[in-house]
């Protein structure tokens, strides 16, 4: 076993080491295709550098087909070319198939849609370059040609594509703008969470407050990174969950008053060299019906105090 996967989990380590999604390599420990030092583990058991591991690989897959094609209601195409492909995503649809997801998908609505997306990439995920989770809306990019997926992932992977979403956290910030870096990394007690872990992967989410209200606040948020619910994260570590993200410690009462069955974090721009002219691309997404009445609500119920506005007037 390497050095530089001391201390990991086995299906961390054993997805790092060969290139696996973390799922896959979970999968593999699970079913006895990964062994340390001879016997079975755990996924859970942490690995230790010099170790012995032993990792009997799937065969290769056949070339995946298009994603089946499934009309999105709201999924708005922003613009295409032959390129690349960008979508206003709404609220309770996934990037790509997943296993257990049954519901919407980005990539099958626009294989609805007669868009052609590129074949790189994992077959669930094909010219899927950056996600959003199914609880947050906004743009996406989605790569349609072989080269544009080669391009679009390189510059997300140097932090070279400007994302900016708009949130509405608990509470007043203080400072009112900031930076929050801490390590994310899987939840240790919860499967499907993620938490603020010492020696998870460096995460950087830079904020500054809009407006401010006696109950929350709207923040404009850039990431510099793109962890799993990165931003979900970082500010319920704050004590400042998202409205409505009931998972990280929402206050599910102020949701319920505001109408939200799901946290107010919207993907609010997206800004890239475009991968074949070079030349800056920029896209701006309007809030959906659901945050703009919960904002509303919160103007109404105290008058916003200070902020640029939210751009929709």
């Amino acid at each position: 076993m390497p050095d530089g996967l001391d201390g990991l989990r086995l299906d961390q380590a054993v997805s790092r080491l060969f290139g696996l999604s973390r799922s896959a390599a979970a999968a593999l420990v699970e079913a006895g295709d990964a062994v340390v030092d001879g016997f079975p583990r755990p996924k859970s058991d942490k690995v230790s550098a010099g170790s012995w591991l032993e990792v009997t690989l799937p065969p290769p897959r056949a070339p995946a087909a298009a994603p089946p094609a499934m009309a999105v209601p709201g999924l708005r195409i922003v613009h295409f070319d032959d390129d690349i492909v960008v979508v206003d995503k709404p609220v309770g649809v996934a990037a790509h198939p997943s296993p257990g997801w049954t519901g919407p998908t980005v990539t099958g609505g626009l294989t609805a849609l007669g868009q052609t997306i590129a074949t790189s990439g994992a077959a669930e995920r094909q010219g899927v370059v950056h996600r959003l989770d199914v609880g947050t809306s906004g743009l996406m990019v989605v790569a349609k040609s072989e080269r544009a997926y080669s391009v679009l992932k390189r510059a997300f992977k140097a932090r070279e594509v400007d994302k900016r979403y708009h949130a509405v956290v608990q509470g007043r910030l203080d400072p009112l703008r900031g930076t929050v870096d801490a390590p994310i990394d899987r939840h240790p007690g919860h499967e499907y969470k993620w938490a603020v872990v010492a020696g998870g992967k460096p995460s950087v989410t830079h904020y500054d407050t809009i407006e401010a209200f006696p109950a929350a606040s709207l923040v404009d948020v850039r990431l510099e990174t793109g962890r799993t619910h990165q931003i979900r994260v970082h500010f319920a570590a704050l004590r400042h969950p998202c409205v409505g993200d009931l998972t990280y410690g929402a206050d599910p009462v102020l949701a319920a008053r505001l109408g939200l069955t799901r946290q107010w974090l919207h993907a609010r721009e997206l800004s890239f060299l475009h991968p074949t002219s070079g030349a800056e691309v920029a896209f701006v997404s309007d809030y959906p019906e659901d945050l703009r009445r919960a904002l509303q609500a919160l103007r109404g119920s105290a008058g916003g105090v200070g902020g640029a506005g939210d751009g929709n007037a």
